[in-house]
């Protein structure tokens, strides 16, 4: 291929690449049309097609394409876009009827209701309803009373975070649609929380006013509704998706480095697991990460349960009798740990943050300790603020949730690299769990 045909290929698919993820066209967005982003499309073509030109022109003038060669690449373009889009559009819809995303509407009175039986009723939008959260309806002798349809047997929820996270954990990640733009300390509590779970808002204006609330920003105002409500996508701060996708890239960068650098000493332990312990090096165990969805975890063995149940149900304690030489060596260095590591690199875990526990003990503590489920709001970490406090092995449940809580809520990609640095310090001076 000629060098001036690479340079227009090349400029074209970054500048349309940049366009389409700076208008949000790769969200799955369940409102979306194919028509209603035709415009948005011949426009990033034009765009596309003229930096390549311009390219061409500053680099090969003698390679330049004539304005009716450019109005037919541009034409061409748009239609095979416009067209790839419909066919995605489709394929989104007939996966959302599969798999509908769990959602909450949070409003009281009629609006609520009415969402509730809008989405019921229209199953192509790939929302199912969960829950209502609301501050409590009062009726007034004008009020009609709601029709059959429009309540049904969903249960009706008080606007705090912790009865969203208990949804979250029965329902994996929700959605919400607001029938209020957000205002007051519940809804921005709710919103907040939502956002830090994974979950998309959107505001969906049941009685639209005359000066109506209309949210900026990427594919705010693009004409979705909800069977002919003005639906927008309420996006969290630039700043909070800036933050989460740093925190995975360093994630992923020094999970695999350090899989890498510490490969030796892997076979090492390994080896030495084999040789002392037996065939079973790796410890595969259900722990519970983020939202309450459970992953299984990879440690080097250090003893041998009696069975499935013990290793669930109980509590480990440091100096158990059942383990060998290497077991303790290992547990007293945190080496037991590095397969972890794996876990990082795909997504399950972070190098920093509170620490997983099995089904069991999160069920139980949950219900024991004040803000104990509220640390299940950001990833679990291979370390954290509250084990390079001291807290590690048999230590207070309730500390542990106060330092994790802490953790998330002042979190910044700084206090990550301290927590590793003060981790590495610990783990030479062998004070592990």
């Amino acid at each position: 291929m000629p060098v001036g045909a690479l340079l227009v290929v090349a400029a074209v698919v970054g500048v349309v690449g940049a366009l389409h993820l700076a208008a949000g066209l790769h969200r799955p967005a369940p409102f979306a049309s194919a028509l209603e982003d035709l415009p948005r499309l011949l426009a990033h073509a034009v765009l596309a097609w003229c930096v390549g030109c311009a390219l061409v022109v500053a680099f090969r003038p003698d390679a330049a394409p004539g304005a009716r060669s450019l109005l037919l690449l541009i034409t061409v373009h748009a239609v095979l876009a416009w067209a790839g889009r419909a066919a995605v559009l489709r394929a989104r819809v007939r996966r959302a009827r599969r798999n509908p995303r769990p959602t909450v509407v949070i409003g009281a009175g009629r609006p609520g209701r009415r969402i509730v039986a809008v989405l019921r009723d229209h199953p192509e939008y790939g929302l199912r309803p969960v829950a209502r959260v609301t501050a409590g309806e009062t009726a007034s002798p004008t009020t009609s009373p709601p029709r059959a349809e429009e309540t049904g047997d969903l249960p009706v929820v008080p606007p705090r975070p912790r009865e969203l996270d208990r949804l979250i954990a029965r329902h994996g990640p929700v959605d919400a649609l607001f029938t209020h733009p957000p205002a007051g300390p519940d809804d921005t509590a709710l919103l907040r929380r939502l956002w830090e779970r994974g979950g998309v808002a959107r505001l969906v204006e049941v009685d639209p006013a005359p000066h109506r609330h209309v949210p900026a920003g990427p594919g705010a105002a693009r004409g979705a509704h909800l069977w002919g409500h003005p639906c927008y996508r309420l996006d969290p701060p630039p700043r909070r998706r800036a933050a989460t996708a740093a925190k995975r890239s360093v994630d992923v960068l020094g999970a695999v480095l350090g899989l890498v650098l510490a490969a030796p000493l892997l076979v090492a332990c390994a080896l030495a697991v084999r040789l002392i312990d037996g065939p079973g090096v790796i410890f595969r165990q259900e722990r519970v990460g983020r939202d309450g969805r459970p992953f299984v975890l990879y440690k080097f063995r250090t003893l041998r349960p009696g069975d499935d149940r013990e290793a669930a149900t109980r509590w480990s304690i440091a100096d158990d009798l059942r383990m060998s030489r290497v077991g303790r060596v290992l547990r007293r260095t945190s080496l037991d740990e590095l397969p972890q590591l794996w876990n990082v690199v795909r997504g399950e875990m972070s190098l920093v943050g509170p620490r997983p526990e099995r089904p069991h003990f999160v069920e139980r503590f949950g219900q024991a300790y004040p803000g104990y489920a509220e640390r299940h709001r950001m990833p679990v970490g291979l370390t954290g603020l509250a084990q390079t406090s001291g807290l590690r092995g048999d230590t207070s449940i309730e500390d542990r949730a106060r330092f994790d809580n802490h953790y998330i809520d002042t979190w910044s990609l700084w206090r990550d690299l301290r927590i590793l640095a003060r981790t590495a310090v610990e783990c030479v001076r062998c004070k592990g769990a």
